[in-house]
């Protein structure tokens, strides 16, 4: 079988491998996507999945980092929205509310759960700290990886030694006494990620700093139209610019012969001095016949249509609970204990998520009958349940996540959630549940885990090598000519598109 020439091969077309082929392909390389399964975009999509309802939910990821550099430069059409509340977590018949931009009731609402002004004084602070040190690490992360030395000199060693030398867990509970502030400050580093914020290992302070880093003010945003609006604007920019995409066609082969990448799929072979891989490091492992540790994700995901928000206990307004994050039982306390449970092989009791409403931001993504009738998408995000524990018996592990993690919701609710639940054409709950294993089942994640692997700092130590344009830019296989462009590489984790942008600078730098 004879193979077909290009000057780049990019085997996944998940979002990062969109924008690299959009880079590249802008350049003048001939370009070709190889995507297994049979649509572009992979967890960047939107969907009708309850049947009847016409509302198109972002079914995996749902909220966008990517940087306004690489918008303007694919020139993608896409609005993303900021969301006027930033976080609300429910405390007995009470809450901790949590604008954007914060005012006055922000302030009220720390006074009220803690009985002064002191913590919310102590939250500003803090914030001012973070938001310092996001400000010094975004424009970097367009670029060469820098040294951990220039970020120390930007944000000084007190600030540096406190998010990367010791476990943010030290941090958090040093300057705040409240366990919800607490909680509702440390999710934030454990989401997609199994640890204990007092870990010594600082894979939770690493995932920390991905999320309060994004946009430079650790705001991420929501898509007008739904994640699948993200997709299609990647796939216009690509196929505009040359690239070639084709689906269906999984990569079974890849080997080194010469100056040159041999890409076998099912049905054809290309040839191609670089490959850029969008799939993850153990896929990667696999294709190269070597081993990896496979990763673990420890997420759940539930999508639901409501026909109407429910009512909360503290008796704040559904439209401004439901706008931002919703913390559900993620106190300091709770989080620990969920931890414990995860490691010890049981899902936690209670169970600690956050959700959200998309369709409160962005109403678009449903039908103007359900709009006018008053509907909403609810999007919950289950931690700490490692995949381990759905292998056994998948099934009745999915229905105790899916019992969990509505009681859990249900707890802080004024009235029954089922009131409120949209059904769909078969007289079924609006309700979809996936695990981590319905993850990789779907979008070929190993294991589910959201960032395909511990996170990474986005810079190098002062003893790490970068001696060429691929490990200048966090994107080095060890293979010469084979770049990582997906969440693997070094600055490659959520819907950032870093990691496609990163191996398209170092392929047109090197």
């Amino acid at each position: 079988m004879s193979a077909t020439a290009a000057d780049v091969v990019i085997i996944g077309g998940e979002h990062n491998g969109l924008v690299a082929a959009s880079y590249l392909a802008r350049a003048g390389k001939s370009v070709v996507v190889l995507e297994a399964r049979g649509r572009l975009g992979g967890a960047v999509a939107s969907e009708q999945i309850f049947a009847g309802v016409d509302a198109k939910l972002s079914r995996f990821s749902y909220l966008v980092s990517l940087p306004q550099m690489i918008i303007d430069d694919l020139g993608l059409e896409l609005e993303l929205r900021s969301r006027s509340v930033g976080s609300y977590s429910p405390v007995g018949d009470h809450g901790l509310l949590v604008e954007r931009p914060e005012s006055d009731a922000t302030r009220q609402s720390f006074a009220e759960l803690t009985g002064g002004p002191e913590a919310y004084a102590s939250w500003q602070r803090f914030h001012g700290d973070l938001g310092r040190f996001a400000a010094a690490v975004a424009p970097t992360l367009t670029g060469p990886l820098p040294r951990a030395g220039e970020i120390r000199k930007l944000v000084g060693d007190q600030l540096m030694d406190d998010l990367t030398a010791r476990p943010i867990g030290d941090l958090v509970t040093r300057n705040f006494d409240d366990d919800t502030i607490r909680g509702t400050i440390l999710t934030d580093s454990l989401i997609g990620t199994e640890a204990g914020v007092h870990d010594r290992s600082l894979v939770q302070n690493r995932c920390f700093l991905y999320h309060v880093i994004g946009n430079g003010t650790g705001e991420w945003r929501v898509p007008v139209g739904g994640m699948g609006a993200v997709g299609a604007s990647l796939i216009n920019s690509a196929r505009t610019a040359g690239a070639e995409l084709i689906t269906g066609m999984p990569v079974t082969g890849l080997e080194r012969e010469n100056d040159r990448w041999l890409i076998t799929t099912t049905a054809r072979t290309w040839q191609a001095p670089y490959v850029l891989a969008n799939c993850s490091a153990y896929s990667l492992a696999e294709l190269l016949g070597g081993l990896a540790v496979r990763p673990e994700g420890n997420q759940v995901k539930i999508n639901m249509v409501l026909r109407r928000l429910p009512r909360l206990r503290s008796g704040i307004d559904p439209a401004v609970a439901f706008a931002g994050t919703l913390h559900l039982h993620q106190g300091y306390q709770e989080l620990q204990a969920a931890h414990t449970a995860a490691i010890s092989g049981r899902l936690p009791d209670p169970f600690p998520c956050e959700v959200y409403c998309h369709s409160l931001t962005d109403p678009s993504i449903l039908g103007p009958a359900l709009i006018n009738d008053g509907w909403h998408t609810l999007t919950l995000f289950g931690l700490h349940a490692p995949a381990d524990l759905f292998v056994r018996d998948p099934d009745a592990m999915r229905d105790r996540a899916r019992t969990a993690a509505l009681a859990s919701l249900q707890s802080v609710l004024a009235e029954p959630l089922e009131d409120c639940l949209a059904t769909d054409a078969n007289g079924d709950s609006c309700v979809e549940v996936m695990t981590p294993l319905d993850v990789e089942a779907e979008v070929g994640m190993p294991g589910g885990h959201i960032f395909h692997g511990d996170l990474s700092w986005p810079w190098l130590s002062e003893s790490e090598p970068a001696n060429g344009s691929a490990e200048r830019w966090g994107v080095a296989s060890g293979q010469p000519g084979l770049l990582i462009c997906g969440s693997s590489s070094r600055r490659g984790g959520a819907v950032s598109g870093l990691g496609g942008h990163s191996a398209a600078m170092a392929l047109l730098e090197g």
